[in-house]
């Protein structure tokens, strides 16, 4: 199932504060969202959405990598009629290829680096920051 963001957002297009800029939004470059699949009844979309508002989320803080996805939460908030949190999208973490940290690709995680007996520092430094 999509959402046709055509008939479901015209030509609305919005704008939010990101780190003191605004940022505008114009659904209809996304084309079609997925928002349920035979094998997941909703998507990660539609749960975030719905989660975050039930949950009363007034602030959410994401990496980089999701900030598009944010648009996609803001149009179904609006759709919705629910109130849209406020989003910050911070810098990732990356490894010494350049590639984000992540448990989709088996990264190590921080506990496991403190587990192998790296200090703070240690963990700080291996990560370039």
């Amino acid at each position: 199932m999509r959402l046709d963001m055509k008939k479901a957002v015209g030509d609305l297009s919005f704008e939010w504060i990101e780190a003191g800029i605004f940022t505008e939004a114009k659904p209809l470059r996304w084309g079609d969202v997925v928002i349920a699949r035979k094998d997941t009844p909703t998507s990660y979309h539609l749960c975030c959405v719905l989660d975050d508002a039930i949950q009363g989320v007034t602030d959410v803080v994401r990496g980089k990598d999701l900030f598009h996805a944010t648009s996609v939460h803001v149009v179904l908030q609006k759709l919705l009629g629910l109130v849209s949190p406020r989003y910050v999208h911070h810098d990732l973490v990356l490894d010494d290829d350049g590639e984000k940290l992540s448990k989709s690709v088996s990264s190590k995680s921080i506990r496991s680096l403190k587990t192998a007996g790296l200090s703070k520092e240690d963990i700080w430094t291996s990560l370039n920051l």
